[in-house]
Protein backbone atom coordinates (compact mmCIF):
# COMPACT_ATOMS: atom_id res chain seq x y z
CA UNK A 1 0.00 0.00 0.00
CA UNK A 2 0.91 3.75 -0.75
CA UNK A 3 1.60 5.46 2.39
CA UNK A 4 0.77 9.50 2.38
CA UNK A 5 2.44 11.38 5.20
CA UNK A 6 0.11 14.66 5.43
CA UNK A 7 2.99 16.22 7.63
CA UNK A 8 6.02 14.39 9.11
CA UNK A 9 6.46 10.82 9.29
CA UNK A 10 6.45 7.79 11.70
CA UNK A 11 8.72 5.54 12.37
CA UNK A 12 6.64 2.41 12.17
CA UNK A 13 5.11 3.47 8.43
CA UNK A 14 8.65 2.33 6.99
CA UNK A 15 8.23 -1.21 6.42
CA UNK A 16 11.70 -3.29 7.42
CA UNK A 17 12.46 -4.91 3.73
CA UNK A 18 16.37 -6.43 3.30
CA UNK A 19 18.63 -2.86 2.62
CA UNK A 20 19.78 -4.55 -0.85
CA UNK A 21 16.27 -4.42 -2.33
CA UNK A 22 15.87 -0.46 -1.30
CA UNK A 23 15.88 2.58 -2.79
CA UNK A 24 15.19 6.02 -1.62
CA UNK A 25 14.12 8.87 -4.37
CA UNK A 26 14.47 12.02 -2.99
CA UNK A 27 11.82 14.38 -4.79
CA UNK A 28 8.61 13.34 -6.56
CA UNK A 29 9.66 15.71 -9.87
CA UNK A 30 9.54 14.01 -13.69
CA UNK A 31 12.89 12.78 -13.16
CA UNK A 32 12.22 10.95 -9.90
CA UNK A 33 8.65 9.39 -10.66
CA UNK A 34 10.45 8.11 -13.67
CA UNK A 35 12.97 6.52 -11.86
CA UNK A 36 10.77 5.24 -9.30
CA UNK A 37 8.97 3.50 -11.86
CA UNK A 38 11.75 2.06 -13.95
CA UNK A 39 13.59 0.95 -10.34
CA UNK A 40 10.01 -0.69 -9.28
CA UNK A 41 9.86 -2.51 -12.38
CA UNK A 42 13.32 -3.79 -11.67
CA UNK A 43 11.91 -5.49 -8.49
CA UNK A 44 13.20 -3.05 -6.08
CA UNK A 45 11.62 -1.56 -3.64
CA UNK A 46 11.31 2.02 -3.79
CA UNK A 47 10.28 5.10 -1.38
CA UNK A 48 9.67 8.97 -2.68
CA UNK A 49 10.26 11.67 0.01
CA UNK A 50 8.80 14.68 -1.17
CA UNK A 51 8.93 18.42 0.87
CA UNK A 52 5.86 19.22 -1.17
CA UNK A 53 2.65 18.18 -0.76
CA UNK A 54 2.20 17.21 -4.10
CA UNK A 55 4.13 15.64 -6.87
CA UNK A 56 5.55 16.43 -9.95
CA UNK A 57 8.09 19.22 -8.69
CA UNK A 58 8.10 21.94 -11.65
CA UNK A 59 5.21 19.99 -13.49
CA UNK A 60 2.59 20.70 -11.26
CA UNK A 61 -0.92 22.78 -11.77
CA UNK A 62 -3.33 25.35 -9.82
CA UNK A 63 -6.52 26.72 -9.98
CA UNK A 64 -8.01 29.69 -9.52
CA UNK A 65 -11.28 31.42 -10.33
CA UNK A 66 -12.52 28.70 -12.30
CA UNK A 67 -9.28 28.59 -14.69
CA UNK A 68 -6.96 25.93 -14.99
CA UNK A 69 -3.17 26.73 -14.95
CA UNK A 70 -0.01 24.17 -15.74
CA UNK A 71 2.34 26.15 -13.94
CA UNK A 72 5.31 24.35 -14.98
CA UNK A 73 6.89 23.50 -18.36
CA UNK A 74 4.33 23.60 -21.19
CA UNK A 75 5.55 21.92 -24.19
CA UNK A 76 5.17 18.11 -24.76
CA UNK A 77 7.40 16.27 -27.21
CA UNK A 78 8.46 12.73 -27.30
CA UNK A 79 5.75 11.04 -25.41
CA UNK A 80 7.61 7.30 -26.67
CA UNK A 81 9.66 8.18 -23.05
CA UNK A 82 6.29 8.23 -21.37
CA UNK A 83 4.75 5.07 -23.18
CA UNK A 84 8.06 3.36 -22.94
CA UNK A 85 7.57 3.56 -18.91
CA UNK A 86 4.29 2.27 -19.06
CA UNK A 87 5.52 -0.90 -21.32
CA UNK A 88 8.12 -1.48 -19.21
CA UNK A 89 5.40 -1.61 -16.42
CA UNK A 90 3.10 -4.33 -18.50
CA UNK A 91 0.23 -1.62 -18.24
CA UNK A 92 -2.04 0.06 -20.71
CA UNK A 93 -1.12 3.88 -20.81
CA UNK A 94 -4.45 4.54 -22.31
CA UNK A 95 -6.15 4.06 -18.95
CA UNK A 96 -3.63 6.82 -17.71
CA UNK A 97 -2.47 9.45 -20.23
CA UNK A 98 -4.11 10.41 -23.63
CA UNK A 99 -2.21 13.02 -26.15
CA UNK A 100 -2.82 14.54 -29.68
CA UNK A 101 -0.45 15.44 -32.20
CA UNK A 102 -0.35 19.38 -32.81
CA UNK A 103 -1.14 20.26 -36.43
CA UNK A 104 0.26 23.59 -35.88
CA UNK A 105 3.55 23.49 -33.28
CA UNK A 106 3.42 27.55 -32.67
CA UNK A 107 2.16 30.70 -33.93
CA UNK A 108 4.95 33.23 -34.35
CA UNK A 109 4.41 36.51 -34.34
CA UNK A 110 6.29 40.00 -34.94
CA UNK A 111 6.28 43.97 -34.74
CA UNK A 112 6.48 43.24 -38.81
CA UNK A 113 5.20 41.31 -41.05
CA UNK A 114 2.58 38.48 -41.33
CA UNK A 115 1.95 35.65 -38.42
CA UNK A 116 3.61 32.61 -39.16
CA UNK A 117 2.23 29.37 -38.48
CA UNK A 118 4.92 26.64 -37.79
CA UNK A 119 3.50 23.68 -39.41
CA UNK A 120 4.37 20.06 -38.15
CA UNK A 121 4.26 18.94 -41.73
CA UNK A 122 7.85 19.92 -43.15
CA UNK A 123 6.48 20.33 -46.63
CA UNK A 124 3.81 22.94 -44.84
CA UNK A 125 6.07 24.56 -42.68
CA UNK A 126 8.63 25.30 -45.95
CA UNK A 127 5.75 26.49 -48.05
CA UNK A 128 4.74 29.30 -44.91
CA UNK A 129 8.66 30.15 -44.83
CA UNK A 130 8.15 30.33 -48.34
CA UNK A 131 5.05 32.76 -48.42
CA UNK A 132 5.59 34.99 -45.58
CA UNK A 133 9.65 35.50 -45.41
CA UNK A 134 10.95 34.63 -48.92
CA UNK A 135 12.67 31.81 -47.84
CA UNK A 136 13.40 28.72 -50.12
CA UNK A 137 11.67 25.35 -49.51
CA UNK A 138 14.65 23.42 -50.49
CA UNK A 139 16.66 25.49 -47.57
CA UNK A 140 13.83 24.38 -44.54
CA UNK A 141 13.45 21.11 -46.13
CA UNK A 142 17.44 20.57 -46.12
CA UNK A 143 17.83 21.74 -42.47
CA UNK A 144 15.56 20.27 -41.03
CA UNK A 145 16.70 16.82 -42.66
CA UNK A 146 20.12 17.77 -41.03
CA UNK A 147 18.70 18.38 -37.89
CA UNK A 148 16.88 14.79 -37.93
CA UNK A 149 20.14 13.20 -38.71
CA UNK A 150 22.11 14.96 -35.96
CA UNK A 151 19.46 14.05 -33.23
CA UNK A 152 19.62 10.54 -34.36
CA UNK A 153 23.17 9.89 -34.99
CA UNK A 154 24.53 12.45 -32.33
CA UNK A 155 21.66 13.29 -29.78
CA UNK A 156 20.83 9.68 -29.07
CA UNK A 157 23.87 9.09 -27.74
CA UNK A 158 24.04 11.89 -25.54
CA UNK A 159 20.00 11.07 -24.32
CA UNK A 160 20.84 7.76 -23.72
CA UNK A 161 24.30 7.26 -22.72
CA UNK A 162 26.21 8.44 -19.71
CA UNK A 163 29.35 11.04 -21.56
CA UNK A 164 30.96 10.03 -17.93
CA UNK A 165 31.52 6.17 -18.41
CA UNK A 166 34.10 4.77 -20.31
CA UNK A 167 31.86 2.06 -21.57
CA UNK A 168 30.06 4.65 -23.58
CA UNK A 169 32.46 4.16 -26.26
CA UNK A 170 32.27 0.58 -26.33
CA UNK A 171 28.19 0.53 -26.08
CA UNK A 172 27.65 3.68 -28.26
CA UNK A 173 27.39 3.64 -32.11
CA UNK A 174 30.16 6.43 -32.37
CA UNK A 175 30.94 5.85 -35.84
CA UNK A 176 27.91 7.62 -37.20
CA UNK A 177 27.77 10.03 -34.86
CA UNK A 178 31.24 11.35 -35.87
CA UNK A 179 30.17 11.63 -39.83
CA UNK A 180 27.25 13.47 -39.19
CA UNK A 181 28.77 16.12 -37.18
CA UNK A 182 30.79 18.68 -39.05
CA UNK A 183 33.23 21.62 -37.66
CA UNK A 184 30.33 24.58 -38.07
CA UNK A 185 28.48 22.48 -35.36
CA UNK A 186 31.26 21.81 -33.52
CA UNK A 187 32.59 25.57 -33.07
CA UNK A 188 29.97 27.91 -34.81
CA UNK A 189 27.35 29.05 -32.81
CA UNK A 190 23.98 28.13 -33.00
CA UNK A 191 23.11 31.94 -34.70
CA UNK A 192 25.84 32.17 -37.13
CA UNK A 193 25.10 28.69 -38.16
CA UNK A 194 21.28 29.31 -38.43
CA UNK A 195 22.07 32.88 -39.95
CA UNK A 196 24.45 30.89 -43.14
CA UNK A 197 21.33 28.66 -43.50
CA UNK A 198 18.59 31.40 -43.70
CA UNK A 199 17.79 33.95 -46.07
CA UNK A 200 15.01 36.40 -43.82
CA UNK A 201 16.33 37.36 -39.93
CA UNK A 202 12.85 36.52 -38.98
CA UNK A 203 13.26 32.98 -40.15
CA UNK A 204 16.86 32.82 -38.42
CA UNK A 205 15.00 34.26 -34.87
CA UNK A 206 12.44 31.62 -35.07
CA UNK A 207 15.32 28.82 -34.73
CA UNK A 208 17.66 30.98 -32.72
CA UNK A 209 14.59 30.19 -30.43
CA UNK A 210 15.58 26.83 -29.79
CA UNK A 211 18.60 27.48 -27.27
CA UNK A 212 15.82 28.88 -25.39
CA UNK A 213 14.50 24.97 -24.53
CA UNK A 214 17.44 24.62 -21.84
CA UNK A 215 17.94 27.82 -20.96
CA UNK A 216 20.62 28.96 -23.16
CA UNK A 217 22.43 31.82 -25.93
CA UNK A 218 21.89 31.05 -29.72
CA UNK A 219 24.56 33.62 -29.58
CA UNK A 220 26.74 31.62 -27.18
CA UNK A 221 25.95 28.26 -27.77
CA UNK A 222 27.20 25.90 -30.39
CA UNK A 223 25.94 25.14 -33.58
CA UNK A 224 25.15 21.51 -32.32
CA UNK A 225 21.67 22.98 -30.70
CA UNK A 226 20.44 22.89 -33.98
CA UNK A 227 19.59 19.68 -33.82
CA UNK A 228 16.61 20.74 -31.21
CA UNK A 229 14.48 21.90 -33.93
CA UNK A 230 13.90 18.23 -35.42
CA UNK A 231 11.74 17.50 -32.02
CA UNK A 232 8.68 19.84 -33.12
CA UNK A 233 9.70 19.83 -36.81
CA UNK A 234 10.27 16.52 -37.79
CA UNK A 235 9.10 14.44 -34.91
CA UNK A 236 6.38 16.46 -33.49
CA UNK A 237 4.53 18.39 -30.44
CA UNK A 238 1.81 17.40 -28.75
CA UNK A 239 -1.25 17.86 -26.46
CA UNK A 240 -2.09 15.53 -23.25
CA UNK A 241 -5.62 16.01 -22.81
CA UNK A 242 -6.30 17.75 -19.23
CA UNK A 243 -3.14 19.86 -20.12
CA UNK A 244 0.63 19.00 -18.80
CA UNK A 245 -0.23 17.52 -15.23
CA UNK A 246 -2.05 14.54 -16.96
CA UNK A 247 1.66 13.69 -17.44
CA UNK A 248 2.39 14.21 -13.63
CA UNK A 249 -1.31 11.95 -12.94
CA UNK A 250 -0.26 9.69 -15.01
CA UNK A 251 3.23 8.75 -13.76
CA UNK A 252 2.15 8.77 -9.83
CA UNK A 253 -0.74 6.88 -10.67
CA UNK A 254 1.74 4.28 -12.42
CA UNK A 255 4.04 4.19 -9.85
CA UNK A 256 1.26 3.79 -7.08
CA UNK A 257 0.14 0.81 -8.97
CA UNK A 258 3.85 -0.84 -8.86
CA UNK A 259 3.46 0.10 -5.18
CA UNK A 260 6.33 2.54 -4.80
CA UNK A 261 5.58 4.46 -1.34
CA UNK A 262 5.15 7.81 -1.27
CA UNK A 263 6.06 10.41 1.53
CA UNK A 264 4.93 13.75 0.99
CA UNK A 265 5.63 16.80 3.03
CA UNK A 266 8.82 15.10 3.98
CA UNK A 267 11.97 16.97 3.20
CA UNK A 268 15.14 14.97 3.49
CA UNK A 269 17.30 16.72 5.38
CA UNK A 270 20.69 14.82 5.15
CA UNK A 271 21.87 11.66 2.82
CA UNK A 272 23.17 9.17 5.43
CA UNK A 273 26.90 7.74 4.53
CA UNK A 274 28.73 5.07 6.40
CA UNK A 275 32.66 4.80 5.14
CA UNK A 276 31.72 7.09 2.17
CA UNK A 277 28.65 5.19 1.28
CA UNK A 278 25.06 6.12 0.42
CA UNK A 279 23.17 4.28 2.94
CA UNK A 280 20.08 6.25 3.19
CA UNK A 281 18.76 9.68 4.28
CA UNK A 282 17.23 11.38 7.63
CA UNK A 283 13.93 12.24 7.11
CA UNK A 284 11.49 14.44 10.34
CA UNK A 285 15.05 13.07 12.29
CA UNK A 286 14.90 9.72 11.70
CA UNK A 287 17.04 7.62 9.39
CA UNK A 288 15.96 5.27 6.93
CA UNK A 289 18.11 3.30 5.51
CA UNK A 290 18.57 1.94 1.64
CA UNK A 291 21.64 0.34 -0.64
CA UNK A 292 21.10 3.24 -3.21
CA UNK A 293 20.14 6.98 -3.11
CA UNK A 294 19.02 8.53 -5.99
CA UNK A 295 18.98 12.15 -5.76
CA UNK A 296 16.03 14.12 -8.01
CA UNK A 297 17.23 17.36 -5.85
CA UNK A 298 19.13 20.13 -7.79
CA UNK A 299 22.84 18.97 -7.83
CA UNK A 300 23.82 21.92 -6.06
CA UNK A 301 21.58 21.82 -2.71
CA UNK A 302 22.39 17.93 -3.08
CA UNK A 303 25.79 18.63 -2.24
CA UNK A 304 25.49 21.73 0.00
CA UNK A 305 22.54 20.90 2.25
CA UNK A 306 22.43 17.26 1.91
CA UNK A 307 25.42 15.77 1.61
CA UNK A 308 27.37 19.41 3.84
CA UNK A 309 29.84 19.70 1.38
CA UNK A 310 30.02 23.36 0.57
CA UNK A 311 33.18 23.04 -1.37
CA UNK A 312 31.75 20.18 -3.88
CA UNK A 313 28.66 22.64 -4.43
CA UNK A 314 30.44 25.47 -4.91
CA UNK A 315 32.41 23.88 -7.96
CA UNK A 316 29.22 22.95 -9.56
CA UNK A 317 28.38 27.35 -9.45
CA UNK A 318 31.74 27.48 -11.83
CA UNK A 319 29.03 26.98 -14.61
CA UNK A 320 26.95 29.06 -15.64
CA UNK A 321 23.64 29.23 -15.02
CA UNK A 322 20.59 28.75 -17.31
CA UNK A 323 17.95 31.44 -17.53
CA UNK A 324 14.89 31.59 -15.06
CA UNK A 325 11.35 32.72 -16.20
CA UNK A 326 8.78 35.38 -14.75
CA UNK A 327 5.24 33.92 -15.33
CA UNK A 328 1.87 35.66 -15.42
CA UNK A 329 -1.04 33.23 -15.26
CA UNK A 330 -3.82 35.33 -16.11
CA UNK A 331 -7.72 34.78 -16.97
CA UNK A 332 -8.45 36.53 -19.82
CA UNK A 333 -12.64 36.92 -20.42
CA UNK A 334 -12.31 36.77 -24.46
CA UNK A 335 -11.32 34.35 -27.12
CA UNK A 336 -8.16 35.28 -29.18
CA UNK A 337 -9.36 33.26 -32.89
CA UNK A 338 -5.63 34.38 -34.16
CA UNK A 339 -3.66 32.66 -30.91
CA UNK A 340 -3.07 28.63 -30.62
CA UNK A 341 -1.68 26.25 -27.90
CA UNK A 342 1.80 28.20 -28.07
CA UNK A 343 2.48 31.68 -29.65
CA UNK A 344 5.68 33.80 -29.41
CA UNK A 345 5.58 37.15 -29.91
CA UNK A 346 9.38 38.19 -30.41
CA UNK A 347 11.49 40.82 -29.53
CA UNK A 348 12.89 43.73 -32.41
CA UNK A 349 16.06 42.76 -31.35
CA UNK A 350 17.16 39.17 -30.15
CA UNK A 351 20.51 40.02 -29.71
CA UNK A 352 20.40 42.44 -27.14
CA UNK A 353 17.82 40.98 -25.49
CA UNK A 354 19.81 37.92 -24.51
CA UNK A 355 23.16 40.09 -23.75
CA UNK A 356 20.77 41.04 -21.32
CA UNK A 357 19.73 38.18 -19.56
CA UNK A 358 23.13 36.37 -19.84
CA UNK A 359 25.65 39.24 -19.65
CA UNK A 360 24.03 41.86 -18.13
CA UNK A 361 21.58 39.68 -15.78
CA UNK A 362 18.58 42.40 -15.88
CA UNK A 363 15.28 42.71 -18.05
CA UNK A 364 15.54 43.91 -21.98
CA UNK A 365 13.05 46.24 -22.53
CA UNK A 366 11.58 44.43 -25.45
CA UNK A 367 11.25 40.75 -23.99
CA UNK A 368 10.09 37.85 -26.22
CA UNK A 369 6.85 36.52 -24.57
CA UNK A 370 5.44 33.15 -25.04
CA UNK A 371 1.70 33.08 -24.22
CA UNK A 372 0.23 28.68 -23.50
CA UNK A 373 -3.50 28.18 -24.33
CA UNK A 374 -4.48 25.49 -22.88
CA UNK A 375 -8.33 25.98 -23.45
CA UNK A 376 -7.44 26.51 -26.87
CA UNK A 377 -7.77 22.91 -26.79
CA UNK A 378 -10.28 22.21 -23.86
CA UNK A 379 -12.55 25.35 -24.35
CA UNK A 380 -15.34 25.60 -21.16
CA UNK A 381 -12.90 23.02 -18.92
CA UNK A 382 -9.65 24.49 -18.74
CA UNK A 383 -11.46 28.12 -18.65
CA UNK A 384 -14.55 29.36 -18.45
CA UNK A 385 -16.91 28.98 -21.43
CA UNK A 386 -16.34 32.06 -23.59
CA UNK A 387 -12.61 32.70 -21.73
CA UNK A 388 -8.98 31.75 -21.93
CA UNK A 389 -6.08 30.81 -19.45
CA UNK A 390 -3.00 32.45 -20.16
CA UNK A 391 0.48 31.28 -19.36
CA UNK A 392 2.75 33.83 -20.24
CA UNK A 393 5.89 33.81 -20.04
CA UNK A 394 9.69 35.61 -20.41
CA UNK A 395 13.26 34.71 -20.08
CA UNK A 396 15.10 36.45 -17.04
CA UNK A 397 18.03 35.70 -15.62
CA UNK A 398 18.51 33.71 -12.59
CA UNK A 399 18.81 35.03 -9.71
CA UNK A 400 21.91 37.19 -8.14
CA UNK A 401 19.81 39.53 -5.66
CA UNK A 402 18.29 42.00 -8.26
CA UNK A 403 15.07 43.81 -7.49
CA UNK A 404 12.38 41.10 -8.25
CA UNK A 405 9.77 43.65 -7.36
CA UNK A 406 10.88 45.91 -9.32
CA UNK A 407 11.22 43.68 -12.65
CA UNK A 408 7.62 42.36 -11.56
CA UNK A 409 5.99 45.63 -12.29
CA UNK A 410 8.16 46.39 -15.34
CA UNK A 411 7.70 43.14 -17.09
CA UNK A 412 4.16 43.19 -16.44
CA UNK A 413 4.36 46.86 -18.28
CA UNK A 414 6.06 45.25 -20.82
CA UNK A 415 4.38 42.61 -21.63
CA UNK A 416 1.09 44.38 -21.87
CA UNK A 417 2.03 46.96 -24.07
CA UNK A 418 3.74 44.81 -26.58
CA UNK A 419 0.44 42.20 -26.40
CA UNK A 420 -2.24 44.98 -26.55
CA UNK A 421 -0.12 46.28 -29.62
CA UNK A 422 0.22 43.73 -31.50
CA UNK A 423 -3.42 42.02 -30.88
CA UNK A 424 -4.92 45.38 -31.07
CA UNK A 425 -6.92 45.48 -27.44
CA UNK A 426 -5.94 46.23 -24.25
CA UNK A 427 -5.15 42.98 -22.39
CA UNK A 428 -5.29 44.43 -19.13
CA UNK A 429 -9.19 45.07 -19.27
CA UNK A 430 -9.40 41.82 -19.94
CA UNK A 431 -7.45 40.58 -17.44
CA UNK A 432 -10.23 38.69 -14.51
CA UNK A 433 -7.56 36.60 -12.86
CA UNK A 434 -3.49 36.86 -12.00
CA UNK A 435 -1.13 34.96 -10.68
CA UNK A 436 2.68 35.61 -10.71
CA UNK A 437 5.77 33.35 -10.25
CA UNK A 438 9.71 34.70 -10.48
CA UNK A 439 13.13 33.23 -10.29
CA UNK A 440 12.82 33.69 -6.37
CA UNK A 441 9.40 31.58 -6.00
CA UNK A 442 10.60 29.01 -8.23
CA UNK A 443 13.53 28.41 -6.47
CA UNK A 444 11.57 28.39 -3.36
CA UNK A 445 8.58 25.58 -4.54
CA UNK A 446 11.42 23.49 -6.50
CA UNK A 447 14.69 24.04 -4.71
CA UNK A 448 16.20 24.84 -8.49
CA UNK A 449 19.00 27.00 -7.39
CA UNK A 450 19.01 30.74 -8.15
CA UNK A 451 15.89 30.16 -10.23
CA UNK A 452 17.68 28.33 -13.10
CA UNK A 453 14.94 26.25 -14.51
CA UNK A 454 17.62 23.69 -16.56
CA UNK A 455 20.54 24.25 -14.48
CA UNK A 456 23.73 25.09 -16.26
CA UNK A 457 23.14 26.75 -19.54
CA UNK A 458 24.29 25.15 -22.88
CA UNK A 459 26.46 28.07 -23.95
CA UNK A 460 29.99 26.70 -24.16
CA UNK A 461 31.41 23.89 -26.62
CA UNK A 462 31.86 21.74 -23.85
CA UNK A 463 28.54 22.60 -21.93
CA UNK A 464 27.30 18.59 -22.39
CA UNK A 465 30.61 17.51 -21.11
CA UNK A 466 30.55 19.63 -17.67
CA UNK A 467 27.40 18.97 -16.91
CA UNK A 468 27.57 16.62 -13.11
CA UNK A 469 27.13 12.78 -13.83
CA UNK A 470 24.06 10.56 -13.36
CA UNK A 471 26.57 9.26 -10.08
CA UNK A 472 28.91 10.00 -7.76
CA UNK A 473 32.70 9.29 -8.49
CA UNK A 474 33.35 10.04 -4.64
CA UNK A 475 30.42 8.33 -2.81
CA UNK A 476 29.64 4.73 -3.74
CA UNK A 477 25.37 4.10 -4.36
CA UNK A 478 24.66 7.94 -4.81
CA UNK A 479 22.90 8.82 -8.29
CA UNK A 480 21.49 12.06 -9.80
CA UNK A 481 18.63 12.56 -12.01
CA UNK A 482 16.65 15.77 -13.40
CA UNK A 483 17.31 18.85 -15.18
CA UNK A 484 20.74 19.73 -13.20
CA UNK A 485 22.52 16.48 -14.25
CA UNK A 486 22.88 14.73 -17.83
CA UNK A 487 21.93 15.40 -20.27
CA UNK A 488 19.87 18.84 -19.14
CA UNK A 489 16.47 20.21 -18.27
CA UNK A 490 12.81 20.04 -19.94
CA UNK A 491 10.80 16.96 -19.60
CA UNK A 492 12.54 14.63 -22.45
CA UNK A 493 15.72 15.48 -20.93
CA UNK A 494 14.14 14.96 -17.42
CA UNK A 495 12.82 11.43 -18.23
CA UNK A 496 16.06 10.05 -20.06
CA UNK A 497 18.14 10.81 -16.98
CA UNK A 498 16.31 8.08 -14.87
CA UNK A 499 16.57 6.01 -18.20
CA UNK A 500 20.43 6.61 -17.71
CA UNK A 501 20.34 6.02 -14.23
CA UNK A 502 18.96 2.88 -14.05
CA UNK A 503 21.23 1.83 -16.66
CA UNK A 504 24.10 2.37 -14.09
CA UNK A 505 22.58 1.30 -11.24
CA UNK A 506 21.27 -2.27 -13.00
CA UNK A 507 25.07 -2.63 -14.00
CA UNK A 508 26.08 -2.06 -10.20
CA UNK A 509 23.54 -4.90 -8.70
CA UNK A 510 24.40 -7.04 -11.49
CA UNK A 511 28.34 -6.83 -10.49
CA UNK A 512 27.20 -7.16 -7.11
CA UNK A 513 25.36 -10.34 -8.01
CA UNK A 514 28.55 -12.21 -9.81
CA UNK A 515 30.73 -11.54 -7.00
CA UNK A 516 28.42 -12.85 -4.46
CA UNK A 517 27.79 -15.49 -7.03
CA UNK A 518 31.22 -15.99 -7.12
CA UNK A 519 31.34 -16.49 -2.69
CA UNK A 520 29.26 -19.39 -2.70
Amino acid sequence: MVKLAASGMKKQSISPLPKEQQVIVIGAGVAGLASAIRMACRGFQVKIFEKNAFPGGKLHHFEKDGFHFDAGPSLFTRPHLIEELFALAGEPMEGYLTYEKLPVSCHYFYEEGPMVKAYADKELLALELALKHGEKESDIIRYLQKANRLFNQVGNIFLTHSLHKSSTLRDADIGPAIAATSWKHLFQTMHSLNQSSFRNPKTVQLFDRYATYNGSNPYSAPGMLTMISHLEHNEGSFYPKGGMISITKALYKLAQKLGVEFYFNCPVTRIILSEGKAMGVEVGGEVVLANWVISNVDVYFTYLRLLQLPEAAKKILQQERSSSAMIFYWGIRKSFPQLSLHNIFFSGNYQLEFDHLFKYKTLYEDPTVYINITSKFEPGVQAPEGMENWFVMINVPANVGQDWELFRQQSRERIISKLSRILGVSVEDLMVSETVADPVSIESLTDSYSGSLYGTSSNSKLAAFLRHPNFSNQIPGLYFVGGSVHPGGGIPLCLSSAAITEKIIWQKQLEILNIVDSLH
